[in-house]
């Protein structure tokens, strides 16, 4: 399967995803977001993809939606922006529940849409010189993409009402500090950092990091006895696992667990 706005491939257990509209500034157009529902269902589907890792050409990750195309659109934008997100979410809720970890590598700039899909990957590594703006109400209009679910989680309510309402641009070093993203790294470090990162997911026990995304997933929804009760399942669920047995032998034999993600 080719696609039209990215680049995918696999390697040693992690899929690549590269937003390729460099001449767009990777702004999303109907077909990324076609695409990016197409690219999760196929790693969600690829018991080899063990780690996902969402990257970007050019000099900046996303500038969000492509205005451009909504623009043209006249007075038809309303139903394109119910397409496009369909697709987008459609991507963004199959890359939260499933097994494999997706890590988000941002560069240069992560605006309104780009900013969401970066805040709904499980680790964000971002170069020093990003920057993260939401941006949406600048054109009057309202954020989509998850950051309205996740950005109250990642950094609290208020901090999320002032990057909707005043369109502030975060700086990495801010966003690091807000807990916004994982780590900053040098901006020649970071397809490097951020590949490491994925590979050394891909090794890891896939069955049990899908159990904890699950698990975060429905905590801030439920009380906690059955919150609890989701913990206790999902805990035997993985100790029925090749990977559980792997693990444990390991521990007591002092070596390193070889896993393989079942």
């Amino acid at each position: 399967m080719s696609f039209e706005t990215l680049l995918y491939e696999t390697r040693d257990g992690v899929a690549y995803i590269t937003l390729n509209r460099e001449a767009a500034a990777n702004a999303i157009n109907l077909q990324m977001g076609r695409d990016l529902m197409l690219a999760a269902l196929r790693c969600d589907e690829d018991p080899g993809v063990r780690a996902v890792l969402i990257r970007a050409k050019g000099k900046i990750f996303c500038a969000g939606g492509d205005l451009g195309s909504f623009s043209s659109a006249g007075e038809g934008m309303p139903r394109l922006l119910k397409e496009l997100t369909t697709y987008l979410h459609a991507a963004i809720s199959r890359f939260a529940r499933m097994r494999a970890p997706v890590v988000a590598a941002v560069h240069g700039s992560a605006a309104g849409a780009g900013f969401s899909l970066a805040c709904a990957s499980d680790l964000l590594v971002c170069a020093e010189s990003a920057k993260f703006t939401l941006a949406y109400t600048r054109v009057g209009l309202t954020p989509d993409g998850s950051s309205t679910y996740y950005l109250p989680r990642l950094i609290g309510t208020r901090r999320a009402l002032e990057l909707m309402l005043t369109n502030r641009v975060l700086s990495s070093q801010e966003a690091l500090a807000w807990g916004l993203v994982n780590r900053v790294v040098a901006d020649d470090q970071l397809a490097q950092e951020s590949e490491s990162l994925a590979r050394q997911l891909a090794t890891g026990p896939t069955l049990a990091f899908g159990g904890v995304k699950q698990l975060l997933l429905s905590s801030a929804n439920e009380s906690l006895e059955t919150q609890m009760e989701h913990e206790a399942r999902a805990i035997a669920d993985a100790a029925r696992s090749s990977d559980a047995r792997e693990g444990i032998e390991a521990f007591f034999a002092k070596r390193r667990a070889k896993f393989n993600g079942v």
